[in-house]
């Protein structure tokens, strides 16, 4: 499966009008999420182009909105018009403190049941859950408040890698940067490859990224360990990475039977020895690219990978990327 879940359309023709997308002013709503669909689908396109988008801003509470810096949003358009929309576009929502209006939500399942596709950009996806349209659906959202949306919307099958995810109807993007990799998605499937990379030149992006949001959350490195428990088996680990270490001898090291190791690690550290060293190593090899110019098979024998295929081999299963193309990222071309 790609790590950017989407669906797979058939070549249709453009659009024979322009496609109406109405994006919602939330209250306090982070300006990066809502200036993106602004810049992909609010510029004019070439005069002898297709029809392009209609965008059209839409307040969802009565008077000025605030937003962050001090700024006032004020529309003329209201939810009455993001529910006669084609495409609708909810942007991150501010996550301490927000409960979306009754009206948005009904305005937002309106819109839905009426046909339109329904997006969200990187937190916005917490008004689509509680609005029902993620129930049962897999959905994207920032890797950090993945965690949050499971526990508040547990009907939601959250991806917490993808970019982005198309599912139809529906579709919803990680955090920031991901908001315009969704936005641009959904120009290139609306009006083709050539349409989306035009306006990617002009945003000066890349019209698709590789790779997924795995690449950029933090290492999963080992928790404070607690004071008693396998915390000194954890440690003595973390330590010897570099080595061929086995399941059998970490039991050893903790006193315990194989078996009894394996029960108490699920309970103590969430995971299975096995899998729970693997992030140790490719959390010790990201430290490593990000801090060292160590060529990448010193590193896989660093970080106990073994040889530079197999980190790559780890890298492109755990984070979705390559070692150089995750350098590059964090430490710039050499």
């Amino acid at each position: 499966m790609p790590r950017n879940r989407e669906t797979q359309w058939p070549k249709d023709p453009v659009p024979p009008a322009p496609i109406r997308v109405a994006v919602a002013l939330l209250e306090e709503s982070s300006l990066f999420e809502l200036a993106v669909p602004c810049a992909v689908f609010g510029q004019p396109n070439d005069s002898d182009a297709p029809p392009w988008y209609d965008l059209a801003l839409c307040g969802t509470a009565p008077g000025v909105q605030h937003a962050p810096g001090g700024l006032r949003l004020e529309s003329e358009h209201g939810l009455d018009t993001l529910a006669a929309a084609d495409l609708v576009i909810v942007p991150a929502c501010l996550m301490n403190g927000y409960e979306p209006p009754a009206a948005l939500l009904d305005a937002l399942r309106a819109a839905h049941a009426r046909g339109a596709r329904v997006a969200s950009l990187c937190s916005g996806a917490f008004v689509l859950a509680a609005a029902g349209l993620l129930d049962g659906r897999e959905a994207a959202t920032h890797w950090m408040y993945a965690d949050e949306l499971r526990r508040r919307h547990p009907r939601v099958r959250v991806n917490e890698r993808a970019l982005y995810v198309d599912d139809g109807d529906i579709l919803t993007s990680a955090g920031t940067a991901a908001a315009i990799d969704l936005c641009l998605h959904i120009v290139r499937r609306d009006y083709g490859t050539a349409a989306a990379a035009e306006v990617g030149r002009r945003m000066v992006v890349a019209p698709h990224r590789e790779g997924d949001q795995a690449q950029y959350s933090r290492p999963k490195t080992a928790a404070t360990p607690p004071a008693k428990g396998l915390a000194p088996v954890l440690d003595w680990a973390i330590a010897r990475l570099d080595l061929p270490l086995t399941i059998a001898e970490l039991a050893d090291r903790a006193e315990m039977s194989v078996r009894t190791f394996e029960r108490h690690f699920a309970r103590e550290v969430g995971t299975t020895p096995l899998k729970w060293l693997n992030q140790q190593r490719v959390a010790r090899a990201r430290g490593l690219l990000e801090t060292t110019d160590l060529l990448v098979d010193t590193i896989a024998e660093r970080s106990g990978l073994g040889t530079g295929d197999g980190l790559r081999l780890h890298f492109r299963r755990t984070l979705g990327t390559t070692p150089a193309a995750y350098r590059r990222t964090y430490r710039g071309a050499p």
